[in-house]
């Protein structure tokens, strides 16, 4: 399906070809002026007469609106005036991102900075850390496209040869790294705070540091691996043209070019890509996160049910490591719920873009769906400093050792943490629980 300035380049080739080579000039123009690509098992013929349908004067839908976007080029020499509406990518990503990136690292460092206190480590601590982490990388590797393009004139500009690969490392491919395993984090986060509270026996094997760390690292392997195409897919070729800015000064630009083994398999690649970003990276880690959630809530409940027992049973010391706990479990949740609420419009739009893409089903128009991408990435980003906030308001312990850091009070010796301690149940047996894990 051709998107918008595709079908205004094609437009452009049918106003120019001649009636009489009409078919072999306009396939050369496509191909050409519009760098217009076609899967091997699609009819030419039928391609061609959607093309000629489509654009004759009969048919009165010719050239898309462009209320959203500027006019568009025929040429295809890489601008990122084309790629987003200006009128929202220009204060989103020019202005707006890198304070909230500047924010992001500051919070996330104190974070960090917080949470590798000798007694403040623990295994959820330690995937808190790794996702503080992941957070930060992830809106920090687009600020120099940002700053270097948005914040100037030079997103109007064609975009110099020698930018070309780093525009896109630097604003799709890491990031994307990074989100993904911040995605999965914050699933093995939820799992095993389900863990401790559900079945904390098993928590002393499987809960240690040492297994959170070999977890993390093997995320952001698997979260390399799912992008490791994308840096191969295609290739860039020097070109010049007259500069947009200044008059009369001849600029270097790119030409994006698809590899062969990918314009070979267009179609099959991208249904492919597309598919397993949508079930692996959104559809699964998102219901997994909505059911763990309701999972703990419901633990919540039943926990206070038996808080409520053991006050009655005038049992004061147990009671208040169960009110820890749940306070624990209660700010994971919020930490979730987070996640939830930013990640959720932007899988959907993964998935209007894959049936609009691969099965030809439009539910939101492109321009809309470029918006609603645009604002969507901009939230998630919005949501990363708001974590260190949530730690502050709702565990105890975080705040305390927070303040110390800047009062110069001692901190806690590690001893007065013992690694095991235990959480009454509703028979009056003991349930082994790291302590940690009780007040984070």
């Amino acid at each position: 399906m051709l998107d918008h300035c595709d079908r205004v380049c094609a437009h452009t080739c049918y106003a120019e070809v001649v009636e009489a080579n009409w078919t072999q000039g306009i396939i050369q123009c496509l191909l050409v002026m519009c760098n217009i690509r076609y899967h091997p098992n699609s009819s030419t013929s039928e391609l061609l007469e959607e093309i000629r349908l489509a654009f004759s004067p009969d048919n009165d839908s010719t050239v898309p609106s462009t209320d959203y976007f500027p006019p568009c080029s025929t040429d295809k020499a890489m601008r990122l005036e084309r790629d987003q509406p200006p009128l929202y990518s220009i204060p989103l990503q020019g202005y707006l991102s890198p304070v909230l990136v500047f924010l992001t690292i500051i919070n996330n460092t104190l974070v960090c900075i917080v949470l590798l206190k000798p007694h403040m480590r623990s295994p959820t601590n330690a995937i808190l850390i790794a996702m503080a982490l992941s957070d930060m990388f992830t809106g920090l590797f687009p600020v120099p496209v940002f700053l270097y393009f948005y914040a100037t004139e030079r997103y109007r500009e064609w975009v110099p040869y020698d930018w070309c690969f780093a525009v896109e490392i630097f604003r799709v491919y890491i990031p994307t790294i990074f989100h993904t395993t911040s995605i999965w984090l914050t699933m093995a986060l939820a799992f095993q705070r389900y863990i401790y509270v559900c079945h904390s026996f098993k928590a002393r094997t499987w809960c240690t540091i040492k297994n959170v760390i070999i977890g993390a690292i093997t995320i952001l392997a698997l979260a390399t691996l799912s992008q490791f195409t994308c840096f191969f897919e295609f290739y860039f070729v020097e070109t010049y043209r007259p500069s947009i800015l200044v008059p009369n000064k001849t600029v270097s630009a790119c030409v994006k070019e698809m590899r062969p083994w990918v314009s070979s398999n267009v179609n099959l690649y991208y249904n492919i890509y597309f598919g397993v970003r949508v079930v692996f990276i959104h559809l699964i880690p998102c219901v997994s996160l909505v059911v763990m959630n309701a999972l703990l809530i419901h633990a919540m409940k039943k926990a206070q049910q038996r808080r409520m027992q053991l006050l009655r049973q005038n049992k004061k010391s147990e009671s208040r490591k169960l009110k820890e706990s749940n306070c624990t479990t209660l700010m994971l949740v919020a930490v979730v719920g987070l996640f939830l609420l930013v990640e959720f419009p932007l899988g959907l739009v993964m998935v209007f873009l894959i049936l609009d893409k691969s099965f030809q089903i439009v539910i939101i128009e492109e321009a809309t769906v470029e918006v609603a991408s645009l604002f969507a990435n901009f939230f998630i980003l919005l949501s990363y400093p708001l974590n260190f906030f949530i730690y502050c308001g709702m565990s105890k312990q975080f705040r305390e050792t927070f303040k110390r850091l800047f009062t110069g009070a001692a901190m806690p010796p590690e001893k007065e943490y013992s690694q095991y301690m235990t959480l009454p149940t509703e028979n009056g047996k003991s349930t082994g629980v790291t302590h940690d894990e009780t007040a984070l």
